[in-house]
């Protein structure tokens, strides 16, 4: 049987149970179970504000429209950000003309911050940290310098459903946190994606952006007697990207589940660790101490990756590459060699298979085949 990088795990009965509330209410769009996922994930993160979305890649995008739209800032202006990432990450900043500025990787893959402050220049305008696999790095630092300089924080946190700092959620402290709940991620949907402004002032505006620009949503619109107020304003040139509530019904089952279901993660994490431990040619890329991470990810850094990458596959486990060093795609080559660790670690890593499904024998299979490869 075939070992795969990922397969989500669904509580298929009590999603159908919450899909079947909006079938029969005959809502499924925006609204109703929209809303109650957001309250719900507040409540889970303590953050003051949480708009549902239709993607995460959306949700970056709104970030950055909308800090540029409150604050003034011109179109030449740079955002500090790392080369390490899905390019959903950096296309949200030239969605929004912006200029992407890549700053280097730390043995976490998460920005460093040393390398961040030596790219800082009187244009800088934001720093864009991505917190890789659920790993939280030097997050903490990344704050203290946007606070050093009077930069906005925005927190891609695609992988980071559950990652705690010191015991907390991470995002009180930045102006913007945009989470994903597409397929394969920790808390999967189909699709769908969360934002979280810290200013309430951006939540509304975002609201607004999310549904064309109209200044009340359908939902807000109805009530309980069906009643249909149809005379709204709009106020902006907006989009289509809210959520919809077959997807808040799913956010919403596995929600119940996060903690359970990252603590499993957190497990076979443990095992590989375990397997890998005396192993001197493979290298777990660490935790930062501080951080009790999602586990989204566990990635090792090895000799000939992309060898031992296919010697897997013949095997029928199927690991993935988290990821590409964005300077080496074309439309990013502007850039290419000003982050030499990340273009050196883009080459060496592995991310191992990782879901729910797996049994320790699953990892023990993996990590023999690893070893064996190594020691070659």
């Amino acid at each position: 049987m075939s070992t795969q990088l990922f397969m989500p795990t669904f509580r298929v009965d009590e999603c159908l149970e919450e899909i079947r509330e909006c079938l029969e209410k005959g809502w499924t769009g925006l609204g109703f179970k929209t809303v109650q996922f957001e309250d719900r994930w507040k409540e889970y993160t303590g953050l003051e504000n949480a708009h549902f979305l239709n993607s995460a890649t959306v949700g970056l995008s709104l970030a950055f429209k909308i800090l540029k739209m409150q604050n003034g800032w011109s179109d030449d202006a740079e955002v500090i950000t790392t080369p390490l990432t899905f390019v959903s990450t950096n296309h949200a900043i030239l969605y929004e003309n912006l200029k992407p500025v890549f700053a280097d990787v730390d043995e976490f893959l998460c920005l460093d911050p040393k390398d961040v402050e030596s790219k800082i220049t009187n244009k800088t305008k934001a720093i864009l940290f991505v917190g890789i696999g659920g790993n939280a790095g030097r997050y903490l630092e990344i704050v203290d310098l946007c606070k050093k300089y009077d930069l906005a924080l925005v927190l891609d946190a695609a992988h980071m459903a559950g990652t705690r700092i010191n015991g907390k959620v991470p995002g009180n402290e930045a102006d913007a946190v945009v989470y994903s709940f597409q397929a394969v991620k920790n808390l999967p949907t189909a699709d769908s994606g969360m934002i979280c402004f810290r200013e309430k002032d951006n939540d509304e505006l975002c609201r607004k952006l999310t549904w064309l620009g109209i200044n009340k949503d359908t939902y807000a619109r109805s009530n309980d007697k069906g009643a249909y107020k149809w005379k709204y304003d709009v106020e902006y040139v907006g989009y289509k990207y809210h959520g919809n509530s077959i997807m808040a019904s799913i956010g919403l089952v596995q929600l119940k589940y996060l903690d359970q279901d990252n603590a499993y993660r957190k497990q076979l994490a443990n095992w590989y660790d375990e397997g890998f431990r005396n192993q001197p040619n493979i290298r777990p890329v660490p935790m930062a101490s501080n951080c009790d991470a999602s586990r989204h990810l566990y990635v090792i850094e090895v000799d000939k990756r992309d060898e031992l990458l296919l010697a897997l596959n013949e095997s029928e486990i199927y690991p993935g590459v988290h990821y590409r060093d964005n300077t080496e795609y074309k439309m990013y080559s502007y850039a290419k060699g000003s982050c030499p660790n990340s273009h050196r670690l883009s080459e060496r890593i592995l991310s191992l298979p990782m879901h729910l499904r797996m049994k320790k024998s699953d990892v023990d299979n993996v990590v023999e085949h690893i070893v064996k490869f190594t020691n070659m």
